[in-house]
């Protein structure tokens, strides 16, 4: 009897100190460290949510920006030319985005070109609200280089107005379609389209009818004022493309290019030679090639 009594009294012992054990260690688990929780309660971290897959098929698309996407100058001189847009053209020898998402068809249908020659980014948010209205999935957005290339460098939008106006036109979007996917191009290499263009005669003879002072008046000097100026505003351009990136990475459905169009080597063939700035037919297709690239792939630039 009295082993059999202290066996039971071990057993009862053994399973008392296995229980206290096991909470032990579902109160560590739960609280972390030694910290006691309350009672009858389990403390859950949160997950981050999940990032929501890009579509890169989508079935309608909006485009808002300045004269490069209404291909200005490069169909007849000092004309709109929105046919052979890069974004929304129906021209085959550009290949739109519109067209190679869409279909010809579907690009005639479900496309729209908000894009105002001379716009800068202040007139973003206006064009946002009227691509809004045609709830498209895609909007893409092309701007920013009309405002470095202003009468003189003390005129260009500065860095912190240029970022809040980009952040004025993305919550226009978002405050009506807050799921629409956004493609944001950065602003071309301004100092590269002066390289390139002021060995043209012609060329240089158009900017001096007021094609970007900043950048491209006096086109042959080198003294170290003028090689100070297009440094200014080449380094404003790219604080611009900074800003697009930044803005864009905080929208959980906006894409940038990865500065694409920045880099792109473009020659002489890629521009107007109506204004040796704009792009040409061969240019909005380079841009188009570039745009799809972006939009379609699986992840996005890095």
């Amino acid at each position: 009897m009295r082993k059999r009594g202290r066996r039971a009294r071990g057993l009862v012992a053994a399973a008392v100190a296995a229980l206290v054990g096991v909470a032990g260690l579902t109160g560590c688990d739960a609280q972390g460290g030694d910290s006691p929780g309350p009672s009858g309660t389990a403390v859950r971290k949160s997950s981050p949510r999940p990032a929501p897959a890009w579509d890169r098929s989508p079935d309608s698309l909006a485009a808002v920006g300045d004269s490069v996407t209404r291909g200005f100058d490069a169909c007849s001189v000092l004309s709109d030319c929105p046919e052979v847009s890069w974004a929304t053209g129906t021209d085959t020898a550009v290949n739109s985005l519109a067209v190679r998402l869409l279909g010809k068809a579907g690009a005639a249908r479900s496309s729209w070109n908000y894009a105002v020659t001379g716009s800068r980014m202040a007139d973003l948010p206006g064009q946002m609200a009227q691509a809004a209205t045609r709830r498209p999935e895609l909007v893409t957005v092309m701007a920013g280089a009309n405002d470095a290339c202003r009468s003189s460098v003390s005129a260009m939008t500065s860095v912190a107005r240029f970022r809040t106006q980009f952040q004025d036109a993305m919550r226009t979007l978002r405050s009506a379609l807050p799921k629409t996917q956004v493609y944001v191009s950065s602003v071309p290499d301004l100092k590269r389209l002066w390289s390139e263009g002021r060995e043209n005669q012609l060329g240089k003879q158009i900017w001096k009818l007021g094609i970007c002072p900043s950048m491209l008046g006096d086109a042959d000097s080198l003294t170290a004022a003028a090689t100070s100026r297009r440094d200014r505003v080449q380094d404003r351009v790219e604080s611009y493309n900074t800003v697009l990136e930044e803005v864009c990475a905080k929208d959980r459905r906006c894409r940038f290019d990865g500065g694409a169009v920045f880099e792109y080597r473009f020659g002489t063939a890629q521009l107007s030679h109506w204004d040796w700035f704009h792009p040409s037919r061969n240019g909005q297709a380079r841009l188009a090639e570039l745009a799809y690239a972006r939009i379609t792939s699986r992840t996005p630039p890095g």
